[in-house]
């Protein structure tokens, strides 16, 4: 039986006080022009906690400290050669941060940022991702409604499982 080789990531779900979501602008090389909107976050190094790991990369790429208990709120799986380079797809688990809006600006030069793909960032209001026409994707491609749901119900009991 062959296993699946999976990155495990964290992601942050920075919200600011207007209920908007902090994006990074992903530009991808292949396939040419590709351009995904995804939370900061990023894999877990060998012997890093999940904790840490979010708190490493929030401070990397967006000058964020995280709280000290932030709650997981969803859960994804994508088993998707591709996907992420190196591996057979991704395990990203998601947990809300709350903060007041602020100028992300983390650690990483910009060249450092360049080199993880991140050409930007963006602080997004749900309705614009939800009525959003143009060629950039989103990650998760439908981030509007478990956003919204999010926003609207609150923090639920149990991690809500993501699609691709």
């Amino acid at each position: 039986m062959s296993s699946v080789n999976l990155r495990h990531s964290v992601r942050a779900i920075v919200l600011d006080e207007d209920k908007r979501i902090l994006l990074c602008r992903f530009a991808f090389p292949e396939p040419a022009g590709t351009v995904v909107w995804a939370t900061p976050g990023g894999g877990i190094e060998p012997g890093e906690t999940p904790l840490a790991a979010l708190s490493r990369e929030l401070r990397e790429e967006v000058g964020l400290a995280v709280p000290t208990d932030p709650p997981h709120v969803w859960h994804q799986e994508v088993a998707a050669p591709g996907y992420a380079e190196g591996y057979d797809g991704v395990i990203n688990d998601y947990f809300l941060v709350r903060t007041v809006a602020f100028t992300p600006r983390g650690t990483l030069s910009d060249d450092r940022l360049a080199a993880e793909n991140i050409s930007g960032m963006k602080w997004w209001h749900p309705h614009e991702i939800a009525s959003y026409d143009g060629a950039d994707l989103f990650s998760p491609r439908d981030l509007a409604t478990p956003l919204t749901a999010l926003i609207t119900a609150g923090v639920p009991a149990v991690p809500i499982r993501l699609g691709l």
